[in-house]
């Protein structure tokens, strides 16, 4: 894809600064809007190269974001970095309709307000319909890292033993349900139970919430991507801090969904999970209807 400007819209974790690297390494010059609320402090850093454009923005800041593009004249934009679903949801209130935002301005109020759903696919695909509206369009979040795509198959040194398999054979449909649902994309297994399914927590307290019920034992953690997954913004994604909770909560087998699963810092995560003698797999999503 041709790109001459790229807007990038930054939450937390090591996504975006992956996104930013390698546009810089294209010489694509990159407007950066952080989310003041998720988005790393280290992420300023970049504000003093020469392509790029470095702006701190609030979660309810939509009318200023959009005002920003304009300006910098930014026609495709990315989405990199998870936007916490209780950051969203988090009430001012008991009886508050509005997110819990720093200061929502007039236009995220209106958009909020006039949503049939209040779930965290419904509101960014709101903030992506009113930046579309304007001419701004939101490219695939992976555009620029493809490599680092999970690729189906066995991807540690370490198969899955068959204990590690029958959980995984029973909780990917379990776990494709509940994406389906939209209530989570993680959930947690042992022998063929589910220990845990990820709400607005994340995956990371997912995982810890089914280490703390389970006290000892081998854990199986399945992750999956949505029917018919939007690659524009929340895609799953795994990292070494994905491993580190992984490691602390005895977790022994990881199941990804192929093709639509970024894993970040790929060469340390593979090697990483091979020392703690994990297996991670990557499973072909199955067609939707």
């Amino acid at each position: 894809m041709n790109i001459s400007k790229l807007g990038l819209i930054a939450g937390n974790g090591r996504f975006p600064f992956l996104v930013l690297e390698e546009a810089l390494k294209r010489d694509i010059p990159v407007v950066v809007a952080a989310i003041r609320e998720e988005a790393s402090p280290e992420i300023e850093d970049f504000a003093s190269r020469p392509q790029v454009s470095f702006h701190w923005l609030g979660l309810g800041q939509l009318g200023k974001l959009i005002r920003l593009f304009k300006k910098e004249d930014v026609r495709k934009v990315v989405m990199a970095g998870q936007v916490k679903h209780v950051q969203i949801f988090s009430r001012k209130g008991s009886d508050s309709l509005m997110p819990r935002v720093i200061l929502p301005d007039l236009k995220m109020a209106r958009l909020f307000l006039s949503l049939p759903h209040k779930n965290t696919q419904s509101l960014i695909g709101g903030v992506i319909q009113e930046l579309e509206k304007e001419g701004i369009q939101f490219i695939d979040s992976t555009e620029l890292l493809q490599p680092l795509l999970a690729e189906a198959g066995v991807l540690t040194r370490r198969q899955p033993d068959s204990s590690e398999t029958r959980d995984m054979d029973y909780g990917r449909p379990v776990a494709r349900e509940i994406a389906r649902l939209d209530l989570g994309q993680t959930i947690v297994v042992k022998d063929q139970a589910v220990v845990a399914v990820e709400t607005m927590e994340g995956t990371d307290e997912t995982i810890r919430r089914a280490s703390r019920l389970v006290k000892g034992g081998r854990l199986t953690v399945i992750k999956v991507s949505r029917p018919h997954q939007d690659m524009r913004f929340d895609v799953p994604v795994v990292g070494m801090d994905t491993l580190q909770v992984l490691q602390e909560c005895n977790v022994s087998a990881l199941s990804l969904d192929a093709g639509t699963t970024l894993i970040l810092d790929r060469e340390s995560f593979i090697q990483e999970a091979d020392r703690q003698k994990m297996t991670v797999v990557a499973e072909s999503s199955p067609p939707h209807d």
